[in-house]
């Protein structure tokens, strides 16, 4: 064992979120965390995303990956903005610098060799949703855990709806309300899952892909 793999060890802390994160991971698929970022940072978010909004910036939304894209209104009707880590804003940053630690963590304790990611905004108006699916592609296996962090409203209810439904093999669905802050990680590989219809609002998110090899998103 080299000095670099000695300090990594003594300087290793145990982060209790985190833990919890993987022990959901492990045992169920997947994981439902309110406690991600604080209220405020959530607030500066949706903030951010609303901005991109208003600038004009989002596209509609396809299915396939961005080798075979298609536009598909009847499986999907979200409109999304690629976050690139060249055009970032601070807050955005933010968000960042708490996933590369969770990446991190996961890579030390899991050994899950996370080697990129891909995030983007997502908005579901009114009336839009997006069919059961799965996060990965015939020609594209990369994806690990896909990741919603949701931002709407504070007083989102059932009755807006935008439920996330995911699917785990042999056991009941589970219906996940979108309320803001909250943070759901799954694995891509696995779970099916789905967005109902938007009955009220606008369903606000970030969305994205922990993912293994080489990619040009970084």
């Amino acid at each position: 064992m080299n000095t670099q793999e000695l300090f990594e060890q003594v300087d290793f802390v145990e982060n209790p979120l985190f833990e919890n994160i993987i022990d959901d991971l492990t045992t169920s698929q997947y994981s439902i965390v309110d406690t991600f970022f604080e209220q405020d940072e959530v607030l500066q978010l949706r903030e951010a995303l609303l901005q991109r909004q208003s600038d004009s910036a989002f596209k509609k939304a396809a299915i396939g990956n961005r080798v075979n894209e298609e536009i598909d209104r009847s499986i999907r009707g979200d409109y999304i903005f690629w976050l690139r880590d060249d055009s970032l804003k601070p807050d955005e940053t933010l968000f960042f610098e708490r996933i590369n630690a969770f990446v991190s963590y996961l890579n030390r304790t899991c050994f899950m060799g996370i080697m990129h990611k891909e995030f983007h905004y997502a908005i579901y108006p009114k009336g839009t949703f997006y069919k059961r699916h799965i996060d990965t592609f015939q020609n594209d296996d990369r994806r690990k855990l896909s990741i919603v962090f949701y931002l709407n409203d504070t007083d989102w209810t059932t009755e807006n709806g935008g439920q996330l439904v995911l699917y785990p093999d042999g056991k009941p669905e589970i219906s996940v309300v979108p309320i803001p802050g909250r943070m759901v990680i799954f694995e891509s590989q696995i779970l099916e899952h789905e967005v109902l219809e938007v009955k009220q609002g606008e369903r606000l998110s970030i969305t994205g892909w922990l993912k293994t090899r080489g990619d040009f998103m970084g």
